[in-house]
């Protein structure tokens, strides 16, 4: 990983220059009302007439004051926008539930957006700090015991163990503590018709292999890695292989674009074949692949709205659009795959109106209100996009625009300012109980905990692609896939608008990969432990 932090802007304070009349005689002769030679003034200003350059001595107001220790100096107010503290100001006269509770959402927002909602500590632009300490202490109690009525939780049980420790990860915690437990864990979940179950004896499923695999590259270790059977996984993902191209989440289950994102995961961060066994319902006869058909079967479900469906004609959902996106980005080059797939600014028009003010937040889908976790699902769609957006080229007439020959696009498509504000303001629960939550009536959970700090990665750093797509070989209009976006190298570097930050530096947490929600240097980690290796040895 290259990291890279953009050059400090000097953050210089004005220097205001006033002139203080100096003490001398001639001073005091020129503001005599009873001077010789004259009549006497009735006024007891001084004789500006009289008084010139050399009779002023100058102070920078910086560092010199008339204060008095003494006195109570008036604290100023908060830097905070009117756009984040009150109502919109355009509303529509509809009536509904859903405008009902929109509105009731805004009232409870509100106090804690114009910092009026208890005694917190507030910085310059009225936002709180972010409580590490709380959130460290709440994801560390969440992997340990936890109480009866989480029972209804346990087939979720891989989710907690990934959403706490990538949390841990982005607060700079070292969860490799935690390294034993997890292959501990791991091993009573692994099928040996290959994946992982919610527990022990539980049907194997995608969503919670992926959680699995996850949370075994985040603590590390070749021990960790080694609990995965690569050759069972490999076998299990061609029995759910679909001749659209996409994926069953499950043996019988629904076949959706979660199935097609968390099989782009799997096969690229274990490095596995991509041929598929001749009992996979999508084989015919050697032509195809796992990844054969899944960029198109990812563009059927694009909505009539420019979002991103579960399964083709369903309602678009922001949590859709990342997998769709992610998918794409793991299988070419962003800046060709995505547009040669999506309507990328019906998608991008689609993205935007999910954020909403005053909250700055996100909701996940249209006429929806805001939730926390989408700072992630829906926030960490824009890295994807501005990299695929990135201008391309050397030449000057190149320089706004792609490689796929659209508009790039500015620096920032959201407003980053928006969402950390609710995401500091909103969503942490300042309680003992510590971690993060949808929005303020709401409890604290791993789940919001973990893609909260998500968003707030995303919005606090930017991801940029190196280098454009490599070119295809002749007579191929779609990637071979086989070096699996090998030539996408992403650097990252943290965020700073051309105003100052609105948090501080302390409140910074760790960047996570844009497609794989994990920091790169555990991507890099398992990849190499598995390209390192032979066939299923």
């Amino acid at each position: 990983m290259v990291v890279r932090t953009k050059g400090a802007r000097c953050r210089n304070r004005a220097i205001f220059i006033r002139k203080f009349p100096k003490q001398k005689g001639n001073m005091a002769a020129a503001s005599n009302p009873t001077s010789q030679g004259g009549a006497a003034r009735t006024s007891s200003q001084p004789n500006l007439d009289a008084i010139t350059d050399d009779d002023f001595e100058y102070v920078d107001e910086d560092f010199g004051s008339s204060y008095s220790p003494d006195q109570v100096q008036p604290q100023p107010e908060p830097m905070i926008p009117d756009l984040f503290k009150q109502p919109p100001l355009v509303k529509d006269d509809l009536i509904t539930d859903t405008s009902r509770l929109q509105d009731q959402t805004v009232d409870h927002c509100l106090p804690f957006l114009a910092g009026e909602d208890g005694p917190l500590e507030l910085n310059d632009y009225g936002l709180p700090r972010l409580n590490r300490e709380k959130h460290v202490k709440f994801l560390k109690q969440s992997l340990g015991p936890l109480p009866g009525r989480f029972v209804a939780m346990d087939a979720s049980r891989p989710w907690f163990l990934y959403w706490c420790l990538s949390g841990l990860t982005m607060m700079g915690e070292n969860v490799s503590s935690y390294r034993e437990s997890v292959i501990a864990t791991a091993r009573t979940m692994q099928n040996e018709s290959g994946g992982f179950g919610g527990g022990h004896g539980q049907l194997s499923h995608l969503a919670t292999t992926y959680s699995v695999i996850l949370a075994i590259a985040l603590v590390g270790g070749e021990d960790a890695y080694d609990v995965i059977d690569r050759k069972g996984m490999w076998k299990w993902l061609c029995t759910l292989k679909q001749p659209d191209g996409g994926f069953q989440v499950c043996m019988g289950g629904e076949e959706d674009i979660r199935g097609a994102y968390i099989a782009a995961v799997i096969i690229t961060l274990l490095d596995l074949p991509l041929d598929l066994t001749p009992e996979s319902p999508a084989y015919d006869g050697g032509r195809s692949n796992l990844l054969t058909g899944i960029a198109e079967y990812v563009r059927s479900c694009q909505t009539f709205e420019g979002g991103i469906s579960s399964q083709p004609n369903n309602e678009a959902h922001g949590a859709y659009a990342f997998c769709a996106l992610a998918c794409l980005a793991l299988l070419d080059n962003p800046r060709r795959v995505i547009p040669s797939y999506l309507d990328v600014p019906r998608l991008v028009s689609w993205l935007s109106y999910r954020q909403y003010a005053p909250e700055g937040g996100f909701s996940g889908r249209t006429n929806k209100l805001v939730d926390g976790c989408y700072s992630h699902w829906v926030g960490g769609c824009f890295p994807l996009l501005e990299a695929c957006l990135g201008s391309s080229g050397s030449g000057s007439k190149e320089k706004n625009r792609t490689a796929t020959g659209l508009a790039a696009a500015p620096e920032t498509l959201y407003s980053r300012e928006g969402l950390i504000r609710y995401i500091l303001t909103c969503c942490q629960d300042q309680t003992k109980r510590g971690g993060l939550r949808d929005k303020p009536y709401k409890m604290s959970d791993a789940y919001h905990t973990n893609y909260v700090l998500s968003g707030l990665s995303s919005a606090q750093h930017q991801w940029d692609l190196d280098s454009d797509p490599l070119p295809l070989s002749e007579g191929e209009t779609t990637p071979t896939m086989a070096a699996l976006g090998a030539d996408s190298i992403w650097n990252v570097f943290p965020y700073i608008d051309d105003n100052d930050q609105i948090y501080e530096d302390s409140d910074r947490v760790r960047p996570i990969h844009p497609a794989y929600a994990i920091p790169q240097k555990n991507v890099a980690g398992i990849k190499a432990y598995f390209q390192g290796r032979s066939g299923f040895a």
